[in-house]
């Protein structure tokens, strides 16, 4: 199998390590099939996109909406260096699949409008309805039509790019996932996350915005009460389709 590249965008030892983690482990990796670059450490180094099967891109706190003035200049970096690989990836129409944040990066470099006024979703779980066109997509062919998934991003892609399939919606927020070209693909919800990650977040991202500070022991019961299968299914899919 060839590697895969997967790129991470948390500044947080414990959230980036605990999200690679997942991330291997659900879309049934070996360590030594993947090439992990942590962004928020050094720039993106020069690679050859030709080396790798895919590419997956992790969350992060940063937001692409955000006034660029007001950016954090760690995030700001991060975000120009996922959008300036963007135009490669479309172009080749490498395989890519962009979970959260990841959402937005694409939403973006396709033109479409990314905001935080009208889809944003508080942290918890979600039911997400597989449209028809996801119905015979190859990552979700096996997948029940609605499954639950685990959701908190303040900005979301606002209508869907001219260019773009629509594969999965929710009545919160209707673009969960996305496909540009074959390959190219992103999701609102974390596909590599279940209950005990999001536990694990809630504590680390308890001061930044998402939620308010008094409703983390709630929030963190919840997301450990939900039974959540079905979206890592979409990891090991991306991971045996182009792997």
């Amino acid at each position: 199998m060839s590697r895969f590249l997967i790129l991470q965008l948390r500044p947080e030892d414990e959230a980036a390590d605990e999200e690679f983690d997942a991330f291997v482990a659900r879309g049934g990796l070996a360590e030594d099939q993947v090439h992990r670059v942590r962004l928020d450490q050094a720039p993106l180094p020069a690679l050859s996109l030709g080396d790798y099967a895919g590419i997956i891109v992790g969350g992060g706190p940063g937001c692409v909406s955000d006034d660029p003035a007001a950016k954090d200049p760690l995030e700001a970096r991060i975000e120009a260096d996922i959008m300036g690989l963007m135009p490669q990836v479309l172009g080749r129409d490498m395989p890519f699949l962009g979970c959260c944040y990841g959402m937005g990066i694409l939403g973006a470099a396709l033109n479409a409008p990314v905001g935080k006024g009208r889809f944003g979703e508080p942290i918890g779980g979600v039911d997400c309805n597989v449209t028809e066109a996801g119905a015979s997509d190859p990552l979700l062919r096996d997948l029940p039509g609605q499954f639950r998934a685990l959701v908190g991003h303040k900005e979301a892609v606002e209508d869907l790019p001219e260019s773009a399939v629509h594969l999965v919606s929710s009545v919160p927020c209707p673009f969960q996932m996305i496909r540009a070209g074959r390959n190219v693909y992103a999701t609102q919800f974390h596909p590599e996350a279940r209950g005990e990650n999001f536990a694990n977040r809630i504590a680390i991202y308890k001061h930044r915005g998402y939620f308010a500070p008094d409703d983390a022991v709630p929030l963190t019961r919840s997301v450990l009460a939900e039974t959540i299968t079905v979206p890592e299914r979409i990891l090991q899919n991306f991971v045996t389709r182009f792997g």
